[in-house]
């Protein structure tokens, strides 16, 4: 049977024309990377000196097994998707155990949740019996560590490299499938841009000069310590770079933040700058079409979400009150506070949930329903952005892929079919909707004002507040008039 290429690619069908000997060259080159890996966990677990085997003190371990990975997993992408026509891939998605919560799906969640819990409570749970299983990696990574940083590797710069690899080698695949869509390509650059270069290297850097680590590209609340009165203490003291630090994250956060987003939405921030939508974009990509588009999970999100900011924002207050009074406002329960916050949402919830429930709920479980960025540029978004995207309902077949493939649980269909603008507060602006849809009815766009998006939307916080309380997601926005 002979491919089907649907508006220049944006749906197709047919499996991957490679020779056998190409993909299997790849799966090779990854399963010995993956091997060697899983051989240095086990001598962890059973607390074998690696030295011996180079491990720490040479740069083969580490690139014939992370490097192997790396390349075969690139390899297979490029090979997986070069000879087959332009267009998305999503065929046999829902037939997958991968892709549609099978038991390799299952299999794989729990493998990263577990992943994260080891990660973050790594010493509580070495003093409980736990054997050193992530110190092989990290003693792995040593070479790359020293290189730039000139200090030992850490779990820390372990989950960052990893996360940056997985962000590069998915991002890989990214250009393969997306590969007939310039704004894909041009977004999946900038995430993999600012994480390799402002998540990974830049903070590496500083600490290679003795200077505050500081990841420029994180600021409340998504960072929310940034914006804590003992961040800005500490920072000061590190004199112009620290100073110009507290200058960047105040900045970005009433400034940049407000402005960038009445002008193109909260996509520039969380589909083109943020680690977290980088990694969703990229690694969570395969798993995009499992998100929640009832309206009981909009429920969820919406008050979830705000919720969350509500929360950091009182805390962060209250850390200001509490220092201005001289620690008499509420005394030793000033740390209790921030680790709490860091412990169920910084950890938890935006870790083990939000990335570990990948294979299960979808890549945007964090940003939907946790991240307090996310809500606040989602208020300003639909309250203020001139971001919108239009429609052409007379176009619409209502075959369900814009909705299918929305990572953000949003049933876009459901605004095609009555030709109205998609301004949901959720919305990363993506632009996979569009890219999917046969007909070209889904456009992502600014326009000149934020007052023509729908009938209401001048009232400003007024739509907001009036969202909050609306019992259907799909109403007509006539009621915000």
């Amino acid at each position: 049977m002979k491919d089907l290429q649907v508006n220049d690619g944006a749906v197709s069908s047919g499996l991957p024309h490679q020779t056998p000997f190409s993909l299997a060259l790849a799966v090779a080159v990854t399963a010995l990377g993956s091997f060697l890996l899983l051989a240095i966990l086990l001598a962890s677990v059973f607390t074998y000196d690696l030295s011996s085997f180079g491990v720490g003190n040479s740069w083969w371990p580490l690139l014939f097994s992370l490097g192997l990975v790396s390349i075969g997993g690139s390899l297979w992408s490029y090979l997986g998707y070069r000879s087959t026509t332009e267009g998305i891939k999503h065929n046999g998605v829902f037939f997958g155990s991968l892709t549609n919560r099978g038991l390799i799906a299952w299999a794989l969640g729990i493998g990263i949740t577990s992943f994260y819990i080891v990660l973050y409570f790594y010493d509580d749970l070495k003093s409980w019996g736990l054997p050193p299983v992530l110190d092989g990696w990290v003693q792995l990574l040593d070479p790359l560590s020293l290189a730039l940083s000139g200090q030992q590797a850490d779990r820390w710069f372990l989950y960052g490299t990893f996360y940056t690899l997985s962000v590069l080698v998915m991002g890989a695949r990214m250009f393969m499938k997306y590969r007939h869509s310039r704004y894909q390509i041009v977004r999946t650059s900038s995430v993999m841009f600012f994480q390799l270069g402002f998540a990974f290297l830049i903070p590496s850097f500083l600490k290679a000069i003795n200077e505050p680590e500081f990841y420029f590209t994180y600021f409340w609340p998504l960072k929310p310590e940034y914006l804590f009165p003992s961040s800005f203490s500490s920072l000061m003291e590190q004199g112009s770079l620290g100073a110009f630090m507290v200058f960047w994250g105040l900045a970005m956060t009433f400034v940049a933040t407000p402005l960038l987003t009445y002008f193109f939405g909260k996509r520039w921030y969380c589909s083109w700058v943020c680690g977290c939508g980088g990694l969703a974009e990229t690694l969570g990509d395969p798993f995009r079409q499992l998100s929640d588009k009832s309206e009981k999970a909009w429920v969820i999100e919406r008050w979830l979400i705000h919720t969350v900011l509500l929360s950091i924002t009182l805390i962060t207050i209250a850390l200001w009150l509490n220092d201005y009074l001289g620690q008499s406002l509420f005394g030793g329960w000033t740390p209790v506070f921030k680790k709490l916050y860091g412990f169920y949402i910084g950890s938890i919830f935006s870790g083990v949930i939000g990335v570990g429930f990948y294979p299960l709920m979808g890549s945007r479980v964090w940003c939907r329903f946790g991240c307090p960025m996310a809500a606040i540029l989602g208020i300003f978004q639909r309250c203020f952005s001139r971001f919108r995207i239009t429609t052409n309902g007379a176009q619409c077949i209502s075959c369900g892929n814009c909705s299918t493939y929305c990572e953000m649980g949003i049933d876009v269909r459901a605004y095609a079919q009555r030709g109205e603008n998609i301004v949901r507060a959720s919305c990363v602006g993506c632009g996979v909707c569009s890219a999917v849809c046969p007909r070209g009815v889904l456009n992502l766009e600014n326009g000149s004002t934020h007052k023509d998006r729908f009938p209401g939307a001048e009232k400003g916080f007024g739509v907001f507040f009036s969202d909050m309380f609306r019992r259907r997601a799909y109403e007509d926005d006539l009621q915000n008039k």
